[in-house]
C-alpha cells in the first residue's frame, strides 16, 4: 500500500510519500481501506520528537483518526460487513492513518453516516473525542456555568464551542480577529482577540478553562477562574510550571478511543447541536506541506488528507 513514512525525527521533510506492508486484520480487527485521514497537532510533535513523543522503531506511520471502507474482517467480527463505510481513532499509542489500509479493533469503530462525507468523518473523530471527554467526562459543565475555550478556531475548541452551547453555557473564547466570525457562527457569545487584548481582564468570571492552547497562556487561565472553577487542559503548560492557585481543579482529560464516545458525537450530529468544522484538504503525498501549515498554529477547522 501507499503510506506517508516517517524516515526519522525532524522537519516535514522527514516524510516521505512510498510503500509500505499491507495490513493483516487479527482476531477482532478489520482492515480499512481509508479514504480520509486527520491531521491533528499531536503528529508533528510525534515528527519533531522529544520527550512523550520519541519514537525508537522508523519508519513510522503517523495518523490517529480516519474514514473508510471496510475491506476484511478478522476472526470473531461480526458486527461489520466487507463494504460499510465506518470511521475512527486508533488506540491509544497506535497510529498509521495516513496509508491507504489500516487494521484496527472492529469494537472502537463506528458506521460512518450517509449524511457525512469520509473527510468530514474523519475530522470529527477524534475531536469529538477530547471535546466530549473534556467538557462532559472530566469538567462536568453545567447550564447556565461560564466557560472561556482557549483557541476557539481549532479542530477541538471548535467542537467544544458547540457543544457547550448545546449544553447551554456561556462559552467565552479567544482568536485572532480574521477567526471572530467563524467562532461567531460556532456559537461563541464572546471572542477575545488574543493579538490584541488582554484576555485576563474579563477578571475571575468563569466555572471552566479548556486549554487547547497551553505554553505561556496557561498562567492567564487561573486568572480568570472562580474559586472552586476547573481548568482542562490538553495542551501542556511551559516545563516546569506549577499552578498559580490551589483554590481550582487542574485537570487533564483522558480521552478514551471507544465506539459510545463516537455514537454520542453522531446523536449531536442528529440533533444539529454540532456539526463538521471548516475542512482543508490536502492529497496524502502532500502530508508534508499540512505540517507546516499545522505547525504554525494558526488554522481554522481541520487538514483532511484525501487518500482515494
Amino acid at each position: 500500500m501507499k503510506a506517508v513514512l516517517l524516515i526519522n525525527h525532524g522537519g516535514p521533510e522527514m516524510l516521505r510519500y512510498g510503500e509500505a506492508p499491507d495490513p493483516i486484520a487479527g482476531p477482532g480487527e478489520v482492515v480499512v481501506d481509508i479514504h480520509a485521514a486527520s491531521v491533528n497537532a499531536a503528529d508533528y510533535k510525534v515528527r519533531l520528537g522529544g520527550g512523550r513523543y520519541s519514537l525508537s522503531r522508523f519508519p513510522h506511520i503517523l495518523g490517529r483518526d480516519f474514514s473508510g471502507v471496510v475491506s476484511t474482517l478478522g476472526a470473531g467480527v461480526t458486527d461489520f460487513t466487507v463494504g460499510d463505510a465506518v470511521f475512527g481513532v486508533t488506540d491509544q499509542g497506535i497510529e498509521g492513518a495516513y496509508a491507504e489500509k489500516i487494521a484496527i479493533k472492529a469494537a472502537i469503530i463506528a458506521k460512518k453516516p450517509d449524511r457525512l462525507s469520509h473527510a468530514e468523518a474523519a475530522a470529527l473523530g477524534l475531536t469529538s473525542l477530547t471535546a466530549l471527554t473534556a467538557i462532559e467526562d472530566t469538567a462536568h459543565l453545567k447550564a447556565g456555568q461560564t466557560i472561556m475555550i482557549q483557541g476557539g478556531a481549532g479542530g477541538v475548541a471548535g467542537f467544544a464551542v458547540q457543544l457547550c452551547k448545546h449544553l447551554r453555557a456561556t462559552v467565552i473564547t479567544t482568536a485572532s480577529a480574521s477567526n471572530h466570525p467563524y467562532v461567531r457562527s460556532l456559537g461563541a457569545d464572546q471572542v477575545i482577540d488574543y493579538n490584541a487584548q488582554d484576555f485576563t481582564a474579563i477578571g475571575s468570571i468563569c466555572d471552566v478553562v479548556f486549554d487547547t492552547v497551553g505554553g505561556s497562556v496557561r498562567a492567564g487561565c487561573y486568572a480568570v477562574l472562580k474559586p472552586g472553577g476547573k481548568l482542562v487542559w490538553i495542551a501542556p503548560a511551559p516545563e516546569g510550571y506549577h499552578p498559580s492557585r490551589t483554590d481550582v481543579e487542574t485537570l487533564r482529560p483522558n480521552v478514551i478511543r471507544d465506539r459510545a464516545h463516537l455514537e454520542r458525537m453522531l446523536a449531536l450530529l442528529d440533533a444539529d447541536a454540532v456539526w463538521p468544522p471548516t475542512i482543508v484538504r490536502y492529497r496524502l503525498a502532500d502530508a508534508a506541506e499540512a505540517h507546516l501549515v499545522s505547525e504554525a498554529r494558526h488554522l481554522q477547522g481541520k487538514l483532511v488528507l484525501e487518500v482515494q
